[in-house]
C-alpha cells in the first residue's frame, strides 16, 4: 500500500482536505517527491468513490461478481470452441446481473449516508463500472485497488469485447457465436417483456382496486345518509301520530262539552 491509498476510503467530502494534510506532513518529514505525488492525487468522481467503497467494504459480494464474470467468459469460450451450452451462458449472465444489482443497492445506501442523492445516472455509472470489472481483466485491475478515480464503461463481453475474439475461434464457430448471442438477446428481451407485462397488470389491478374502494366508500356514505333519512322520517311519523292522537282527544273532549250544554 502506498501513501495516499487510504484517502480513497474516506468520505468523499474529506478527500481534498486530508490529501493536503498528508502532503504537508510528507514535506515536513523531508519526503518532497512523495509529497508532490500525494498532492497530485485526483479526487474520485461520485460513482468512482462509491465503487471504491464497495470494493473495500463488500468483499464477498464483489468476489461473487468477479466469479460470475469469470464463469460467463469461460462459458462463452466453450461456446466459441463448439462445445458450450447457450443455457449456461444465460445462467452465468443472470448471475452477473444479480451480483451487479445487489451491489447497486448497497451503493444507493452509501450515497444516501454520504449526503449524496442516489440519482439514476450515478447508479447506472456504478453498475456499468462493476460490469466492466466483472468481464474485463484490465478494468478489474483498476477497480480491485479501491482507488478508482473515474468510472469505467463496459465495451464488450470480456477484454476487447465480444467482437474481438481469438482468430481461431472467430473462424471455427462464427455461426455458433452469433446463435448464442442471438439466443441470449432474445431471452433478455422476453424477460423484459414479461416484466413490463407484469408491471402493467399490477398497475391495472391497483387502479381497479382503488376504483372499487372509492365506489364502496360512496355506497357506504349513501347507505348512511339513507339510514339517517329513515330514522328522521320514523321520528317525524311518530311525532305526527302523537299530534294526531292529541287532536283526536281534544276533539272528543269538545264533543262532550257540547253535549253537556
Amino acid at each position: 500500500m502506498t501513501e495516499g491509498d487510504d484517502l480513497y476510503g474516506l468520505p468523499l467530502d474529506r478527500f481534498v482536505a486530508e490529501r493536503g494534510e498528508l502532503a504537508k506532513a510528507l514535506r515536513r518529514s523531508g519526503e518532497k517527491e512523495e509529497a508532490a505525488r500525494v498532492a497530485g492525487l485526483r479526487k474520485p468522481s461520485v460513482a468512482a468513490w462509491v465503487v471504491n467503497q464497495l470494493v473495500r467494504t463488500q468483499r464477498s459480494a464483489v468476489a461473487a461478481l468477479f466469479d460470475a464474470g469469470d464463469e460467463a467468459q469461460r462459458v462463452q469460450s466453450d461456446l466459441l470452441a463448439g462445445h458450450g451450452d447457450a443455457r449456461a451462458l444465460r445462467e452465468a449472465a443472470r448471475r452477473e446481473r444479480e451480483a451487479v444489482a445487489q451491489l447497486a443497492e448497497v451503493a444507493r445506501g452509501l450515497l444516501t449516508s454520504e449526503g449524496q442523492e442516489p440519482t439514476q445516472a450515478t447508479l447506472e455509472r456504478v453498475s456499468e463500472t462493476l460490469r466492466a470489472a466483472a468481464l474485463d481483466a484490465e478494468a478489474r485491475a483498476q477497480v480491485q485497488g479501491g482507488r478508482l478515480v473515474r468510472e469505467l464503461r463496459q465495451v464488450g463481453f470480456g477484454a476487447g469485447g465480444l467482437a474481438e475474439v481469438a482468430p481461431a475461434a472467430r473462424h471455427a464457430a462464427p455461426d455458433r457465436k452469433a446463435e448464442a448471442l442471438e439466443e441470449a438477446d432474445r431471452a433478455e428481451r422476453e424477460r423484459a417483456e414479461r416484466l413490463k407485462a407484469a408491471r402493467q397488470a399490477e398497475a391495472a389491478a391497483r387502479r381497479q382496486a382503488e376504483q372499487t374502494a372509492r365506489h364502496l366508500h360512496a355506497a357506504e356514505e349513501r347507505r348512511e345518509r339513507a339510514a339517517d333519512a329513515f330514522r328522521e322520517a320514523d321520528d317525524a311519523l311518530a311525532a305526527a301520530r302523537e299530534r294526531a292522537g292529541e287532536a283526536a282527544r281534544e276533539h272528543h273532549r269538545a264533543q262532550e262539552s257540547l253535549g253537556n250544554v
